[in-house]
């Protein structure tokens, strides 16, 4: 099997196991989401991954994690 075939069956199984059908995650969300500590999602913050901000409500859209992981791929 190649490696994106099974992180997209982790993302499924992760998505499965926190109910996350919703597009947008709160930061602590979006950190479990990611596979990540809330510190390092902070970082992935400061490496320019996208959070949306509303009256100081922050959001992170799934795609836009996905995105960044693409991104930083090698």
């Amino acid at each position: 099997m190649n490696k994106e075939f099974l992180e997209e069956i982790k993302k499924m199984i992760v998505a499965s196991q926190t109910n996350y059908s919703k597009e947008w995650l709160s930061l602590k969300e979006a950190a479990t989401y990611a596979g990540v500590s809330y510190n390092t999602f902070i970082k992935f913050r400061e490496m320019g991954l996208r959070v949306a901000e509303v009256e100081g409500v922050k959001r992170v859209s799934r795609k836009a994690i996905d995105t960044f992981f693409e991104n930083h791929s090698f």
